[in-house]
């Protein structure tokens, strides 16, 4: 059969069909819409959160794209900036059809002590819509928000001026904010390698400051020089050590000064009465070290407790995670020491509230059978803290955190034998590391949510999962981990991050492309042997290629004709064809005929029939990281190692 009338039949249907799709570049612009109706980037959730607590005013700005079937908000003209700057941009967003930004000529701004801008509760005065190229902006002037500088825009000249006078900086036009960079979009390889380092030296370096809490001289033993421990915690001057031998000592205790509890291991039981925290210290410097602790309370929500600051926004998040009972509480106890302690609890296994600079270190803790009824080996509340070297048994979540900017979590195991939900649950926490931790039967291995940035993904192993690894937010970092034998391997809701140099094998799916902003760079990654390769949600078309390269699937079709390393025709691995190349007998026949190529260069010419899903331009043609994989489980410490994410490290397929 000549397939050549076929196709010209074919090519005419879908011509005809792509009408309904095509933009018109005659029409008008369109008006703008409710900013809650758009899809948003910018701010953390925290921080517009907090802006809206505080009535703090948010500049803000929406645009309409020629390729992109949705409005997407922007909060902060910076965001904007910068996201219009990035590589790659127009690419996958097309053209702006109608681009607008806040009006403030009539909304008589007025700007606090700290910066931040706030408009009256008057019917006068009010911020509307002006399009970005009519409009006058204010920068460099003294305006924040929760998220730092800020630009203000003017629909009016004179507007501008004034506020410009009152409150300094420049007013220029639209291409004068363009040509500007507010550092608000993702970062680099080599900048994200960086942080992964800074931050893995910041935590070296609590840790050793922690150390210092073991070597303080004893100056009390429990039963010999004191008859019990609250005796011997009264009785010992401050930066000394209690020693506590083995034995099993009732135990509801508070330490309310700098000192060391030392025990002999486990050997030395504290049993609490089931009623409340075991240990709790409301002190700078105090260590708990050498211990096993039982006899938790199974209070998991204490309503009754007041945290004297009913003025934050997360005031009901505090009480309802913050105060619940455990083995060992930190509450106001900066640079305190959590080490070499094992512990049975129906609740927290350690609470770390307001307690900056605190190290976790060597911990076990075992949860309850039921996650439900149960709640996490350490709560992280409002702290930047160290947690490393644990072990985690069941409860809910492994390590759950609250506003813990920048807390390191690393080299720990959660294991979910009975329970367990999440591994490691990052919620409006950014700028963290979350490195070298190991995964094994939890609904999620690690899940970031409530929109943060700047978060660093390094290096876990996470298999027999529900979902391997879940990361939203923006601008964050997830690489050098293996996920495997779970039912999603990655997913990944996030915007303006870089997925690289991962392992996703053996998983029913790959990766779950969860963003409706086509905004992530995913390159060099193996992608092995997974039931279906992609998930994708309706939205734009994806590209997984940067630089030239892309990733490598172990059944893509095509050969390495050049030499250079990557396959010589693109990769669909959402597409019907591709995606089956590797569990359908004659998919990769298929996908390599001239007729699916003829529709592949018509779809690539007719905006309306511009596939959605994913597609990799430039797969590899090996593996990235071929030794990652063994069939036991055991992890690649070579790959997951700290050395994994030096950026000198060789790679040939990076």
């Amino acid at each position: 059969m000549n397939p050549r009338p076929v196709l010209a039949v074919l090519f005419a249907f879908l011509l005809v069909g792509s009408a309904a799709f095509a933009v018109d570049a005659g029409d008008r612009a369109p008006d703008p819409v409710p900013f809650d109706d758009t899809v948003t980037m910018g701010l953390t959730a925290a921080a517009t959160v907090e802006a809206g607590d505080r009535d703090v005013e948010i500049p803000r700005a929406e645009v309409f794209y020629t390729q992109y079937r949705y409005v997407v908000g922007y909060y902060g003209v910076t965001s904007l900036v910068d996201e219009l700057a990035r590589d790659g941009h127009e690419r996958q967003f097309g053209a702006p059809l109608a681009t607008y930004v806040s009006d403030y000529a009539r909304a008589e701004l007025r700007v606090t002590d700290e910066g931040h801008l706030r408009v009256p509760d008057d019917p006068d005065s009010f911020v509307g819509w002006v399009p970005a190229e009519e409009a006058h902006f204010v920068v460099d002037s003294r305006a924040r928000t929760p998220g730092g500088e800020t630009v203000v825009p003017f629909s009016s000249r004179d507007a501008a001026d004034d506020f410009a006078a009152d409150h300094g900086g420049e007013v220029v036009g639209w291409d004068g904010v363009r040509t500007r960079s507010f550092d608000t979009g993702g970062s680099t390889r080599e900048s994200f390698r960086t942080e992964v380092d800074r931050q893995h030296d910041w935590a070296d370096g609590r840790v050793a400051d922690a150390d210092r809490l073991e070597d303080r001289p004893v100056s009390v033993v429990v039963g010999e020089d004191a008859d019990s421990l609250d005796a011997a915690v009264a009785a010992a001057p401050p930066n000394t050590t209690v020693v506590v031998p083995p034995g099993t000592y009732d135990a509801n205790l508070t330490v309310d000064k700098p000192l060391t509890l030392r025990g002999a291991g486990s050997a030395t039981h504290l049993r609490g009465d089931a009623n409340g925290s075991v240990v709790t210290a409301t002190a700078p410097r105090v260590g708990i070290t050498d211990l096993r602790i039982s006899g938790v309370g199974d209070t998991l929500v204490d309503e009754n407790v007041s945290t004297d600051r009913g003025d934050d926004w997360d005031y009901r998040v505090q009480l309802g995670y913050g105060y619940g009972d455990a083995a060992v509480e930190l509450a106001g106890a900066n640079g305190s020491l959590v080490r070499n302690v094992s512990i049975e609890t129906p609740a927290n296994g350690v609470v770390a509230r307001w307690s900056q600079r605190a190290v976790v270190d060597n911990v076990t803790v075992e949860g309850s059978d039921e996650w439900q009824e149960g709640f996490m080996g350490v709560m992280v509340m409002r702290s930047r803290v160290v947690v490393q070297n644990s072990t985690f048994v069941d409860g809910r979540d492994g390590v759950y955190t609250h506003l813990a900017d920048g807390l390191v979590v690393r080299d720990n195991e959660m294991l979910g034998r009975d329970g367990l939900r999440f591994g490691v649950h990052e919620m409006y926490t950014s700028d963290a590391l979350v490195a070298n931790n190991t995964v094994r039967g939890a609904d999620t291995g690690v899940v970031v949510m409530t929109r943060p940035t700047g978060n660093l993904i390094v290096g876990n192993d996470a298999r027999d999962n529900g979902v391997g690894i879940n990361v939203g937010g923006e601008a964050s970092y997830v690489a050098d981990n293996v996920v495997a034998d779970n039912r999603y391997g990655l997913k990944a809701p996030s915007k303006v991050s870089l997925y690289e140099r991962n392992v996703v094998a053996w998983n029913e799916i790959g990766v779950r492309a969860a963003s409706i902003i086509p905004t992530n760079r995913v390159v060099s990654n193996d992608f092995v042997d997974n039931d279906r390769y992609v998930s994708a949600y309706l939205g734009p078309l994806r590209v997984w290629t940067a630089d030239g390269r892309g990733n490598y699937w172990d059944d893509a079709p095509g050969v390495d004709a050049d030499g250079d390393g990557t396959i010589d025709r693109s990769f669909h691995p959402s597409g019907p064809v591709d995606g089956r190349v590797g569990d359908v007998p004659g998919a990769s026949t298929l996908a390599q005929s001239p007729a699916q190529g003829a529709i592949r260069t018509l779809q690539g010419l007719v905006p309306g029939l511009r596939p959605t899903g994913v597609v990799d331009e430039a797969p590899l043609a090996e593996s990235v990281r071929p030794n990652a994989l063994v069939d036991d489980g055991s992890r690649d410490r070579n790959a997951s190692d700290r050395d994994a994410t030096d950026p000198n490290a060789s790679d040939q397929n990076a």
